[in-house]
């Protein structure tokens, strides 16, 4: 009984651990899309309300979906402290906070990174290219996550169930 109960523990683990990679696949693709569309807010702001980007970061925060409106607030509430911080270096804040608690890829941070370097020194026609440019990448890196989505995460469910039998049946 014992021998059971425990073969059902690792089954169960391994099937957990193959659906949290999962996870992380079918995750991307949806992170990288409402950061697309909070771009476009911010664009939109930035663009046509003439908004001062402290603001404009603000309203996109409270508009946005819950996954990016961290990164919006954070980079809000950094620009609009009294320190004396660039936007640069408030963005770049932001993203070290935002990143680590997403499915995102070091190449998708890169692509932020560099919208950073960009926003608030410059004209608003050059903001807001900057913007469209980091958007294009964004979709194209959604593309690639949604066609890597549907090879793994199927992949992934059933390699942790399995992988779990396989440790079951070599152990006993």
């Amino acid at each position: 009984m014992l021998k059971l109960i425990g073969a059902a523990m690792v089954v169960a683990a391994s099937g957990l651990s193959g659906l949290g990679i999962a996870g992380n696949y079918s995750r991307r693709p949806r992170e990288l899309r409402t950061l697309r569309s909070a771009l476009q807010m911010l664009e939109t702001e930035v663009a046509y309300g003439a908004t001062h980007l402290a603001e404009a970061l603000v309203q996109v925060a409270g508009r946005c979906d819950r996954l990016v409106e961290p990164l919006f607030s954070r980079a809000a509430a950094e620009l609009s402290s009294s320190s004396g911080v660039t936007a640069a270096l408030a963005w770049e804040n932001a993203l070290i906070n935002y990143y680590p608690g997403t499915a995102l890829k070091p190449q998708d941070l890169s692509i932020l990174r560099s919208l950073g370097s960009s926003l608030g020194i410059s004209d608003r026609e050059d903001q807001v290219k900057h913007l469209h440019l980091t958007m294009e990448q964004i979709k194209t890196e959604t593309t690639g996550a949604e066609e890597e989505a549907a090879r793994n995460v199927k992949l992934w469910s059933y390699l942790g169930f399995l992988g779990g039998l396989m440790i079951v049946l070599v152990i006993y």
